[in-house]
């Protein structure tokens, strides 16, 4: 029991699920907090990058696997780590599809786009926002140019991977008038949509018919 726990937590999908059923597509879940090198509180929920990668590069090599549908329900977390996610699941050669539900905020918005097709459920919110410091920060012209070198990494990342231009995308992390004592904008549903961050509006089983698409099946035909 404690092994299959094991594999629910790292990976979102029972492996003994996949084998009785011998579904083509990996599940990957983002819940939580993207955790960052350094561990959370054990009562937080968190998405560790060091499950996450070894599991899309065996998604990779996996003869067996088709397709990966990524479900994302994020409030942001680690820059690099989930950038490093996000290019590693762009860079797979099997077709993907993300589903956000809930939210994807903060580095949950270059997760959400890095697949080849994305969905966003109708009171699903993406929360977009400048990199924010936190600490003591040494005023120094250096230090400035480095937040804003992983800012570009960021709206560079989102740019290129989904329909919005860079100018509106910087005009909506700078948003003043919306997020209280902050900075940004919160998109819900079908605003992501019209703004060219997330393809389509809908659900679960849209996600699916979309990803058998991209991976060439029919809906209903049979394996």
């Amino acid at each position: 029991m404690a092994e299959n726990q094991d594999g629910l937590e790292k990976y979102g999908q029972p492996e003994e699920l996949q084998d009785k059923e011998k579904s083509h597509i990996q599940l990957l879940t983002i819940i939580g907090e993207v955790e960052g090198h350094e561990c959370l509180a054990a009562n937080s929920k968190t998405t560790k990058y060091e499950h996450v990668l070894p599991m899309l590069a065996a998604v990779e090599e996996n003869e067996e696997i088709h397709g990966l549908l990524v479900m994302i329900n994020t409030v942001g977390g680690d820059v690099e780590s989930g950038l490093a996610i996000a290019e590693m699941i762009a860079s797979i050669s099997k077709p993907s599809v993300s589903l956000v539900l809930g939210g994807s905020h903060s580095i949950g918005v270059p997760l959400a786009v890095s697949t080849d097709y994305s969905f966003i459920v109708p009171t699903g919110t993406m929360m977009i926002h400048p990199v924010r410091m936190t600490g003591l920060i040494i005023g120094v012209a250096q230090t400035f140019d480095y937040f804003q070198k992983i800012q570009d990494r960021i709206s560079g990342f989102i740019v290129e991977h989904s329909r919005i231009h860079k100018e509106r995308l910087m005009r909506l992390m700078l948003e003043t008038g919306e997020l209280t004592k902050d900075v940004g904008s919160v998109l819900v549903g079908p605003q992501a949509v019209q703004e060219g961050i997330i393809d389509e509006v809908g659900g679960i089983s849209e996600a699916y018919k979309k990803l058998r698409e991209l991976m060439g099946e029919e809906t209903g035909s049979a394996d």
